[in-house]
């Protein structure tokens, strides 16, 4: 389980694949001391479990399956690419931001980025399959930072960042174009499943989509 508020921008050094699955080599300022074997690190809100550790390198390895890269935006980041990152929260640490799974719902490209006096604007095209777990002032996961949303249409929602998580994220070195991996706010599904339970039939997000909600 995560908060959405990333630790630290690490970098991509290198994925290598192996088959049916790939190495995922990322650099990192968290303390690797303390991150064991086994670990779960959020990874451009991804969860991927921590392989092997360099600690004189500063680097973690990640197993990835190709699944995983077919499903998220992490195919996509370039060698020396930006990737957020967040350690798996604690029992009894503070919930800053939302609970997020690092179990992304799908990948979306990046509309527009602008300016809105001192903070920062970024407009992201809405997958039908989102449409509804997304409400205007609710909660998104976009790359593993917790956002809230500003500005909500049938195609797009966008959501305002403040000048600190702007430069503490991998968002200000993305460009309009790139995909970036969503997740929706975990409570918005249990309601939806809970609701669509007491109909007939078991409905999906996708049939809710096709019906316009």
């Amino acid at each position: 389980m995560f908060t959405g508020l990333i630790e630290n921008v690490g970098e991509l050094v290198g994925r290598a694949p192996l088959g049916g699955s790939a190495k995922l080599t990322v650099r990192t300022d968290l303390p690797v001391a303390e991150i064991a074997l086994g670990d779960s690190v959020a990874v451009n809100g991804v969860c991927l479990t921590v392989e092997a550790i360099s600690a004189d390198a500063g680097t973690l390895i990640f197993h990835m399956l190709n699944e995983t890269l077919a499903r998220t935006s992490l195919g996509d980041v370039p060698v020396g690419g930006a990737l957020n990152l967040e350690r798996a929260v604690r029992v009894g640490d503070r919930l800053g931001g939302h609970m997020v799974s690092g179990h992304v719902d799908t990948t979306s490209p990046i509309l527009e980025i602008g300016r809105r006096g001192d903070d920062y604007a970024v407009t992201i095209q809405l997958p039908k399959e989102l449409r509804p777990l997304v409400i205007p002032k609710g909660s998104i996961s976009v790359d593993g930072i917790s956002l809230t949303i500003a500005e909500l249409t049938q195609t797009s929602f966008t959501v305002c960042l403040i000048p600190h998580t702007w430069s503490g994220t991998n968002l200000s070195s993305l460009r309009a174009g790139r995909r970036v991996n969503l997740e929706a706010d975990m409570v918005g599904k249990y309601v939806l499943r809970s609701q669509t339970l007491k109909g007939e039939g078991e409905l999906t997000l996708e049939t809710l989509a096709r019906a316009g909600f």
